[in-house]
């Protein structure tokens, strides 16, 4: 790509936080120190301003990529890495806390399948070449409850088909979450990007109903790990709704 084809950086707003109480001492480390050596590649715009794609083959040895959106302390995550250490793993995850959390545990554990980036997913989904992803995951993300918030919800078309387009088809993507409201906003995007639903909707079902009927999204995937939030969400009487699509 020539100088004069450089593209223009989009402008994005970028909604949430990004730091929370201050690092400690180990978790800054972990920042300096194992950081660097955990990206994917170069995913910013600034030192990747040609939106040139990512040399998958030569950073994940031509192994299948899994990738994680949004993975809050990264239990989830070091999870399904030691549970498929075949696979390489992508998360993203624009808050540093959570991103250094995750690290500490790589470390910890020993877990060498684990590329972060420590950012908006959307930056990523720019250089993931077509068809590289095998399998995604959208576990409890921010709810932004106000109907006036809900553009900046994570399951909307600007999402969505980026994350189509990286996909391979008949991969699946997996959704989690005990928002009722994200479940009907889930229900009615996701199929508009390309997926199809491998659940059926129960005819009964309410939206706005913070304990709706029960449906074969209850149960949990096999392999599936309870998060903090997933926690927090039981001990508040929420249900968790776990949803399963395959990308068409």
């Amino acid at each position: 790509m020539s100088e004069n084809d450089t593209p223009e950086q989009p402008w994005r707003n970028f909604y949430g936080r990004r730091h929370g109480k201050t690092l400690n001492k180990a978790q800054k480390e972990y920042l300096r120190e194992d950081l660097p050596g955990r990206l994917p590649g170069p995913v910013g715009w600034d030192v990747n301003p040609d939106r040139e794609p990512l040399d998958m083959e030569a950073r994940f040895k031509g192994k299948p990529v899994w990738l994680e959106v949004g993975f809050g302390g990264g239990e989830h995550l070091a999870h399904m890495a030691q549970t498929y250490p075949e696979v390489e793993f992508i998360g993203c995850e624009p808050f540093v806390n959570g991103v250094a959390m995750l690290l500490g545990k790589l470390r910890r554990e020993k877990i060498a399948n684990v590329a972060v980036h420590p950012g908006d997913a959307r930056d990523l989904m720019d250089v993931l070449p077509a068809g590289s992803i095998s399998k995604a995951f959208l576990l409890y993300p921010d709810p932004w409850p106000k109907s006036k918030h809900h553009r900046r919800r994570f399951v909307t078309q600007e999402h969505l088909e980026p994350l189509h387009r990286a996909l391979k088809p008949g991969s699946e993507f997996r959704v989690a979450t005990d928002i009722p409201d994200y479940v009907r906003q889930t229900v009615e995007e996701v199929p508009q990007a390309g997926f199809e639903p491998l659940f059926d909707v129960p005819a009964a079902f309410d939206f706005d109903d913070p304990q709706p009927v029960s449906g074969d999204w209850d149960t949990p995937w096999a392999d599936w790990l309870s998060t903090r939030y997933e926690q927090k969400a039981l001990r508040e009487g929420r249900k968790p709704h776990y949803l399963t699509y395959r990308r068409i």
